[in-house]
């Protein structure tokens, strides 16, 4: 018996954004390496790599994450 079950066919209504194929889909139809999500709505999904570049954003420039250390060391390789 195994101890996982691989896991087919995805539940009406999850949307996905695959990162392989550059598509949404409804249930996660690749591997989970390959997608963004699961989003409420197919909208929501069809935005994922906008939400990811805004939350990346973010966190670039969130001075509680910021190493300014390790960015003073990237100035002086120039």
């Amino acid at each position: 018996m195994a101890l996982f079950k691989k896991r087919t066919v995805g539940k009406p209504g999850e949307w996905y954004y695959c990162l392989e194929h550059k598509k949404v889909e409804e249930g996660p139809e690749c591997p989970a390496k390959d997608r963004f999500g699961p989003y409420a709505t197919r909208g929501e999904a069809e935005q994922a790599m906008e939400t990811a570049r805004e939350r990346n954003l973010e966190w670039e420039t969130d001075p509680r994450w910021h190493d300014k250390s390790a960015t003073a060391g990237d100035d002086d390789a120039e």
